[in-house]
């Protein structure tokens, strides 16, 4: 009998809690990032979003592809660390230009501040990007 209430209260914490979700809003024209756990504000970032002639696309969008460390094919190979695909080419990561962050400046992604970048893919990574939903908002 012992057995049995163990593995029933074994199964039962190893249950989540709860089912976790992770919404991400980026507002280009105020050029931040609202980062919710289910409902609950957890980070704003600045950002930087597309300039003109490379608009970082409005909609709502799931994770398409994630990688830790990633090189752009189209622009000559620029570093785009803690990448978050979300609309093919287009990405949030991070980047080394920092110093333009609030600022629209990129060639469509979503740039963050490298610390920033690698907090969100790590929160996308536990909680599931099958579980984060991405907003780009004009």
């Amino acid at each position: 009998m012992r057995r049995v209430v163990l593995s029933i209260l074994f199964a039962f914490l190893s249950l989540p809690v709860f089912a976790s979700e992770v919404y991400v809003l980026v507002d280009i024209p105020t050029q931040t990032m609202t980062v919710r756990v289910d409902g609950a504000v957890k980070h704003t970032f600045p950002v930087s979003t597309g300039r003109e002639g490379y608009t970082t696309p409005a909609g709502a969008y799931g994770v398409t592809r994630m990688y830790r460390k990633y090189h752009s094919k189209k622009y000559d190979g620029a570093p785009m660390p803690h990448s978050i695909f979300f609309h093919g080419g287009y990405a949030i990561h991070g980047t080394t230009d920092i110093k333009r962050l609030g600022k629209i400046a990129s060639h469509g992604c979503v740039r963050l501040h490298p610390d920033n970048a690698k907090m969100l893919f790590a929160l996308v990574q536990d909680i599931g990007s099958d579980k984060t939903h991405i907003w780009v908002k004009r």
